[in-house]
């Protein structure tokens, strides 16, 4: 190898091809040394919380009685498996259709998947175009006037053509993992969309849940409503009957006039909430209202699940999509400021180009025109205030990630808290509510039989069925919400959704 001659204080002095290889090679091993380093604390994924129970109050099992025929005792089960389809166990093949069909049709799931694609591209994007060297290829064709006199010849101007091919590569080393930090919070970036697309898909099936219960509930009270005013309207033609025999006062019949039309009033109502809950449903599956289509949902075809699977709460962190996309943010933060210490350290880029250079395309790609050349390009920024400030906006925001995130767990905790307490307060109620309609269920019953036995007038009659029916409103109402609460039940716990994530395949 022949020995490379360098100028070193007005004296030329010779260093041998063994002596500048080692030097080489140092540098080259000191540039993947810093290559290999990222700027910026590791992201560590927050500590779970260390409490074992949601609330001292909150009961962590549910059994109570329920209608005849209905519904079964129900329990909070601590470490059972939070199913994916978890609407399944109300046992509906209409409400399992609907919600299947919600999911593949809903505009708000596309959107959501849309935004997805979008993190997963900006990624790729972005390590495509700093992990990989960039090629790009050229060509030029110019023509020039050369003037000798502007130097101070004394020659006649000159016309030329010159065209010139090359093919360009540059690599970004990325010495403080700048690059590299950038591609790891838009990866994060990438995770919170998809979190957040399996909370909408979550949340949807929970919307579709309880507004099928709460058409079922308004269906019903307006078939038992129905009934009360029928029954009201048999009593006041009885008791007019009697104000014209002179057996009764005029204030009885209008006190059942009053009770008649106040409950004829409610039926508008009602046909209201029904018409409103499915056109809810029909926006939800991705329909415009006009379509129609919706099922009629009735209380009877729904079976409240006798098991209720319970995550605790170290585990619902590791679980729920709101708060796995809160910590993804918290992540994308920490990336960030990553990036921003990078930018303090220096940039390295490397690039070359080969090309060709002529006065003619015929010589353009003849040996002696080639031309080449290599560029090192080192640079650190010596004043920049504006650096600093970045650095701790990033750090700030870092910190506000970190808070929200504490914020959304919270919530998340005192969520679970406040569906485990309405789950038994709610089955409570609903036992207490059936005792209540078995009992007036059977004040009617025994008010039948003295009426056959001529001991009870028919108006006595009627008015034990009509509290038998206020009662079973009561019981239709309880039961409704207490499917509704099964249900927030599992939006609580998460769903079952898969919370693996692939981004950028």
């Amino acid at each position: 190898m022949p020995n490379l001659e360098i100028m070193k204080k007005g004296r030329i002095t010779r260093t041998t091809g063994r002596q500048a290889a080692l030097r080489l090679t140092a540098g080259l091993a000191l540039t993947a040394l810093l290559a290999g380093c990222a700027a910026g604390p590791n992201f560590e994924r927050p500590a779970p919380p260390t409490v074992q129970t949601y609330s001292p109050i909150a009961p962590n099992e549910v059994a109570t009685s329920a209608p005849s025929g209905v519904d079964s005792a129900q329990r909070v089960v601590p470490g059972l498996k939070v199913e994916t389809d978890w609407w399944r166990s109300f046992q509906s093949p209409r409400l399992d259709a609907f919600i299947a069909e919600a999911l593949s049709q809903s505009p708000t799931l596309a959107a959501a998947e849309a935004t997805l694609r979008q993190a997963q591209e900006l990624r790729n994007a972005r390590a495509g175009s700093t992990q990989l060297p960039q090629a790009e290829l050229g060509g030029t064709a110019q023509r020039q006037r050369f003037n000798p006199g502007s130097l101070g010849q004394d020659l006649d101007p000159r016309e030329f053509s010159l065209f010139n091919t090359n093919v360009s590569v540059g690599y970004n080393l990325d010495l403080a993992g700048g690059n590299s930090r950038a591609i790891e919070a838009l990866s994060a970036r990438a995770e919170t969309r998809q979190f957040e697309l399996q909370a909408a898909r979550l949340t949807l099936a929970g919307n579709i849940a309880t507004t099928a219960f709460a058409r079922a509930r308004i269906a019903a009270q307006l078939e038992i409503t129905a009934s009360l005013i029928e029954n009201l309207e048999a009593q006041r033609d009885i008791a007019r009957e009697r104000v014209r025999l002179g057996n009764a006062a005029e204030d009885e019949l209008f006190a059942l006039e009053t009770q008649t039309e106040q409950l004829r009033a409610e039926l508008p109502v009602f046909r209201q909430q029904l018409a409103e809950t499915e056109h809810l449903l029909a926006t939800l599956a991705g329909r415009a209202p006009a379509q129609g289509s919706i099922p009629d949902f009735t209380l009877a075809e729904f079976t409240l699940p006798q098991e209720l699977p319970l995550v605790v709460p170290s585990e619902l962190v590791r679980h729920r999509p709101d708060i796995l996309a809160a910590e993804a943010t918290v992540h994308a933060a920490n990336a960030d400021y990553g990036v921003a210490v990078a930018q303090m350290y220096p940039q390295l880029n490397l690039s070359a180009t080969l090309g060709t250079q002529a006065l003619s395309t015929g010589a353009l790609f003849a040996g002696s025109s080639t031309v080449w050349n290599i560029i090192g390009q080192l640079t650190q920024t010596l004043f920049n205030p504006g650096l600093s400030h970045e650095k701790r906006a990033a750090l700030a925001a870092f910190d506000a990630a970190t808070a929200s995130y504490k914020v959304v767990v919270l919530d998340g905790l005192r969520d679970v808290a406040d569906v485990l307490m309405a789950v038994d307060t709610n089955a409570r109620a609903l036992e207490a509510q059936v005792s209540a309609a078995d009992a007036a269920q059977e004040s009617y019953a025994t008010m039948q039989r003295r009426y056959e036995l001529g001991a009870a007038s028919y108006v006595q009659v009627l008015i034990a069925a009509h509290l038998a029916q206020q009662a079973n409103l009561a019981v239709v109402a309880a039961r409704s919400e207490r499917l509704a609460n099964s249900a927030a039940f599992y939006v609580a716990m998460g769903g079952g959704e898969s919370i693996s994530i692939a981004v950028g395949e």
